[in-house]
């Protein structure tokens, strides 16, 4: 039998039932609605429709497909959205536009997280197209609610497809999945019947980047704990995060042959340990929204081990970031700065992934698209050079002002080994230039590039 969790039937949770599991154990306040009346057998006198809707809420003790209501999830007060599948599969009609904007107006008049629990199969057929244009609805109040500096966290519960999908649960700042959801735009009864049925899945979305990271039932109510806690920060922050402290030994690079072969040490601290050291809990986004997902590129929150102060953070592992890498990073210094969170990025590549399949995808334009996320944050960023930075696929990511350099690292125009082609000198030259383009850490520091060198 299946985890109720998962929604997967006999064992699909209720509304009331989901909130409960995931809610502390002080009551759930639901909303006051302002039902407003149908006609007989709805907007478009659909046959059938009142006895359609007794039956379900005969079944189900509800009067429409989502019960909307304030409540904590390990002491962090948001409004949550539940949907009722039981009634008429949670699909969108007037009346459930009417609650979903009013949970959204109310929490924005009470600064308070949106979390919606999804599960529907999309739009009411028996309201037709006042059916369908709730999407509207949906997605302006979810506009004005980003607008506001609040966050909005989904849970993908199984089934989310048609506008649900498109409105609540792809809108969402961060997108959670619980295992084996069917997820998708198009429900199992339109798609091509030749369709993969793998590609409509909670997983296959967190794959494509559309969807941040699938979570166990039993994690479900601690991981959405942390990520209310991690962005339900206030106040706008003005303070700049401090660079992390450095984790290896202070000893500078003789010369710029030495400063890149330091920095591509194996032995070095890589962003991992950088990361753990400086955050007592994380939690990571992932994917670009846009089809595609990048290993090279770690983004997400987290708890200052020092202060529990939240700060968002977007770190290179040290390989050629690819263009869903940068998009992501994007993405998350726009999420940070709308909430007000400050941002720490980390740097070591050795430059953008210059492939077919990268220009494909944009390389160009996601750099163009990092670039200008960081120029026009409000919030503060701070950079740390941990080992290499090769070109402009590394400068996107640095903090123009703020950003500071490790002694095990190096910031170059280009790979010497590059530089030295581009310049057609003999492969004997390479460390010469290395020494020539001045990348050391003190170089930089002397350029002005970089404000300090950590651990000095």
């Amino acid at each position: 039998m299946a985890d109720p969790l998962t929604g997967r039937t006999p064992d699909r949770l209720s509304a009331r039932e989901i909130i409960a599991a995931l809610s502390d154990t002080s009551a759930f306040t639901e909303l006051a609605y302002q039902q407003r009346e149908l006609k007989a057998d709805g907007p478009l006198s659909w046959q059938g429709y009142d006895a359609s809707r007794a039956r379900a809420a005969a079944r189900t003790g509800e009067e429409e497909s989502v019960v909307c209501g304030t409540a904590r999830i390990d002491g962090t007060p948001a409004v949550l959205i539940a949907f009722e599948f039981g009634f008429l599969g949670g699909s969108l009609g007037e009346r459930t536009g009417d609650r979903l904007e009013l949970a959204y107006t109310y929490a924005r008049e009470h600064r308070l997280p949106v979390v919606p629990l999804v599960a529907t199969g999309g739009s009411r057929m028996q309201e037709g197209m006042l059916a369908l244009t709730q999407l509207q609805r949906v997605a302006r109040q979810s506009a004005l609610t980003r607008e506001a500096g609040l966050p909005q966290i989904a849970v993908l519960r199984d089934p989310t497809t048609g506008g649900g999908w498109a409105t609540l649960g792809a809108g969402a700042d961060v997108v959670l999945a619980l295992p084996g959801a069917q997820v998708g735009f198009a429900g199992s009864r339109v798609r091509p019947a030749d369709a993969d049925p793998a590609a409509y899945t909670a997983e296959a979305q967190v794959a494509a980047g559309a969807a941040d990271m699938v979570v166990r039932p039993e994690a479900l109510r601690e991981t959405l704990a942390l990520w209310l806690r991690l962005l339900s920060v206030g106040e706008r922050s003005t303070e700049a995060a401090p660079p992390p402290p450095f984790l290896g030994t202070a000893l500078l690079p003789a010369t710029g042959w030495d400063a890149v072969q330091r920095a591509r040490s194996p032995q070095r601290p890589c962003a991992d340990a950088y990361l753990d050291a400086y955050f007592a809990r994380r939690a990571a986004i992932s994917g670009d929204r846009c089809g595609g997902t990048d290993a090279g590129m770690a983004c997400g929150f987290g708890e200052r081990a020092t202060d529990g102060r939240t700060v968002a953070y977007a770190a290179q592992l040290g390989t050629a970031t690819r263009p869903a890498g940068y998009r992501t990073a994007a993405r998350l210094i726009r999420l940070a700065d709308r909430l007000g969170i400050p941002v720490l990025t980390l740097v070591d590549t050795p430059g953008a992934a210059n492939d077919a399949d990268a220009e494909r995808q944009g390389a160009g334009a996601a750099i163009a698209d990092l670039f200008g996320a960081v120029a026009a944050a409000r919030t503060p960023v701070t950079t740390l050079l941990i080992g290499e930075g090769g070109s402009g696929g590394a400068l996107a990511l640095a903090a123009p002002g703020n950003t500071w350099a490790t002694p095990d690292s190096y910031f170059s125009v280009i790979a010497p080994e590059l530089a030295a082609a581009i310049l057609k000198r003999p492969e004997g030259a390479v460390e010469a230039t290395a020494d020539q383009l001045r990348i050391r850490p003190q170089d930089l520091v002397e350029l002005g590039v970089v404000r300090g060198v950590v651990g000095r």
